[in-house]
């Protein structure tokens, strides 16, 4: 049977990354600390337990809430257009390659982060202070989508109430109060008219027609002129479109009063919102494959196209598809995973909701194609013709499809009400992940009594419903793209690679893994020491460098044709990039001149005293526990402790601490033996 000072764990090797000083190591039983001196008593901060934190009500409100995070938007209106524009069923095969080399294994990583210590995106880097920049730029990529996010919501909210009314308003052109001459009726023939000369013989002259005229459709109209108000570009905002300043008011309203209590009320909703869009979607996908020319808009969609393979391009697609659609590398993981049970299974759910998140883009294609293929049918074009990704689908193509259906007003209801549900399920957990990280970091000021939690969220509501305002204007949707597009590239993958040099690399693998057996109570995969140290950051370097060599200047595909972003937009976009990856830099380099740089800086790389278990139970035993170990300056100080005893001296617990330097780390192991 192990003795006591056998169960604590023990300190890694050296050459596993730089040494945790957060802790001393533990002591040779020759010593026999146990008899000579009582550490378990410690003063100052040290000795006060943190405050109880929040936890979720059962595994299934952590395991449903990651589920609604990952499973968003997205899923419906870019990963079906990306296979079918990457090669159909052949962009699974880097999708998956993808999943399971960078997706899985930082999903995994950032679930186990948050855990260990029960803190959120900001506090947890106790693990490497020199790199808490990270942290922020987490914090800023999250508050930067959840902007946005909530923009796409006002606009489903907008069209949830417009499908109640019979017929829906996008059926026909409403030339009285939004159509213009271009308007198309559905009943009428469409098509480009170009290089067309007609010459009455009562007139004198030619009269030419434009031969950049095109013919729009009352869904195009609706979305972008009586909708959205488009302008002409950036250089002309126009005013604020007050029904959808409304819209995303109610949005805001509905965000801080789900998360008035944090996840103890989030918990409750995401039941709903998490579990209703897939009931939603096997009805659309039953209605839509009873739909003539159904079967032709899945062939289209999965046939595979193997030639695509060699293009690098699908593979870097599908890199920042598994980002965008896992929502890892932007803090929100570490923040629902630090209300976690300190020895929950995050390795289960860190398979689980993936799966789960790949089957659902998968299956949303199914039901997106489904009804193209009756589009295409129905106008005697092919598939191609009438597939579109992003707004312009779920704004434009879906909803002219949804009006060619029996009972349309029902669905065209559904669809929107499940477009709302799955943006609101990822909204929830985006601003949690904003609103814990600062509540984490600063519990004397948000934290002080019962009301200024919700205070501050109400605060923090407000002032993102006023930053938003400038997206719902006759412009917004020009700026509402910059933001999308420059928001969930380059800085997610920045944070990525930098989070695995911070952890893997510089805090130690061996350390790491160490820490989540201690959690887990198991040995890790050699899988994740493979991924995490070199597949991983090689194939994030890899999508970072090609993207940077590929990039193009933005445009955007309107109801006016191709818009081409002045420079002064393309300077935005950078801006926003820069604003989210600054504070990696900002605090190595603010580190570097508080600290003076040598030693000093390299001691910041070091983990600190924060960086363990948060709750005493869940310490002891292992080698953070309090009986066990001291501060150096006390250990090295020679005072005598209160029961009289001497303590040991520093290099007697750093000599005994290299006894253990070869032997097995996790407390669970130990326990076997």
């Amino acid at each position: 049977m192990a003795t006591t000072m056998e169960m604590s764990g023990v300190k890694s090797n050296g050459k596993d990354g730089i040494d945790n000083m957060g802790y001393q190591g533990d002591v040779n039983p020759a010593f026999e600390l146990e008899s000579k001196t009582d550490l378990s008593k410690r003063s100052g901060d040290e000795a006060e337990e943190p405050e109880k934190r929040q936890a979720w009500g059962g595994q299934l409100e952590f395991i449903l809430t990651c589920v609604g995070y990952a499973v968003g938007l997205g899923n419906v209106w870019r990963f079906p257009y990306l296979c079918y524009k990457n090669g159909g069923g052949a962009f699974l095969i880097p999708y998956v390659i993808m999943l399971a080399f960078v997706g899985l294994p930082l999903f995994f990583l950032e679930l186990s982060f948050g855990q260990f210590t029960s803190q959120g995106p900001l506090s947890v880097w106790a693990v490497n202070p020199l790199f808490k920049g990270l942290g922020y730029s987490m914090v800023m990529v999250s508050l930067l989508i959840g902007l946005y996010y909530n923009v796409i919501i006002a606009w489903c909210i907008y069209f949830f109430f417009a499908s109640m009314r019979y017929p829906l308003p996008w059926t026909s052109c409403d030339r009285a109060n939004w159509a213009t001459e271009r308007c198309l009726d559905s009943s009428e023939p469409t098509g480009n008219v170009s290089n067309i000369t007609t010459t009455m013989s009562t007139l004198t002259t030619a009269a030419p027609i434009d031969p950049t005229f095109n013919r729009t459709t009352p869904t195009e109209e609706y979305f972008y002129i009586n909708v959205l108000g488009l302008t002409s570009g950036l250089d002309n905002m126009g005013g604020v479109r007050w029904q959808l300043a409304l819209c995303l008011l109610a949005a805001w309203l509905i965000v801080f009063l789900v998360l008035i209590k944090g996840i103890s009320s989030l918990g409750k909703v995401v039941y709903f919102t998490s579990i209703f869009p897939y009931v939603l979607l096997t009805a659309l996908l039953i209605r839509g494959c009873l739909l003539p020319g159904a079967g032709e808009g899945i062939r289209f969609y999965l046939q595979p196209n193997i030639t695509r393979l060699a293009d690098a391009e699908v593979w870097s697609d599908a890199a920042v598809q598994i980002f965008y659609s896992l929502s890892a590398c932007s803090g929100g993981l570490i923040a629902m995973a630090s209300y976690n049970k300190f020895s929950n299974n995050c390795l289960r759910d860190s398979i689980l909701v993936p799966c789960i998140n790949c089957f659902t883009s998968i299956y949303s294609g199914f039901v997106i194609f489904a009804v193209l293929g009756f589009m295409a049918d129905k106008k005697g074009v092919s598939v191609g013709e009438v597939a579109e990704s992003g707004p312009g689908l779920v704004f434009v193509v879906y909803p002219e499809g949804l009006a060619q259906m029996p009972g349309t007003t029902v669905w065209a209801i559904l669809f929107f009400f499940m477009m709302m549900c799955l943006g609101f399920s990822s909204e929830f957990s985006i601003i949690e992940c904003v609103f814990s990280a600062f509540s984490d970091e600063f519990p004397q000021l948000l934290r002080r009594n019962k009301w200024a939690p919700i205070i501050f969220r109400g605060i923090c509501c407000a002032c993102f419903f006023l930053i938003g305002l400038p997206m719902v204007t006759g412009g917004g949707f020009y700026l509402f793209n910059i933001v999308d597009s420059y928001t969930g590239g380059f800085p997610l993958l920045f944070v990525g690679l930098f989070e695995l040099i911070a952890l893997v690399w510089i805090y130690g693998y061996h350390k790491f893994k160490d820490d989540i057996e201690i959690m887990l109570g198991k040995r890790q995969l050699i899988y994740f020491h493979i991924t995490w140290r070199y597949i991983a950051p090689l194939l994030l370097l890899a999508v970072i460098v090609f993207r940077s060599i590929q990039y193009k200047t933005q445009t955007l595909d309107t109801i006016y044709g191709l818009y081409r972003y002045p420079p002064g937009g393309t300077a935005l976009g950078w801006l926003i990039v820069t604003f989210a990856i600054i504070w990696i830099p900002l605090f190595f380099i603010g580190t570097f001149c508080v600290k003076g740089g040598g030693m000093f800086c390299w001691k910041s790389m070091q983990a600190t005293k924060n960086w363990r278990p948060r709750d005493r139970s869940d310490r002891e035993g292992t080698k953070y526990d309090d009986s066990l170990h001291q501060d150096v300056s006390t250990i090295s100080s020679g005072h005598i402790n209160s029961n009289g005893t001497v303590p040991p001296t520093y290099e007697e617990v750093e000599s005994a601490t290299d006894y253990y330097s070869e032997k097995p780390n996790t407390y669970a192991t130990l326990q076997q033996e």
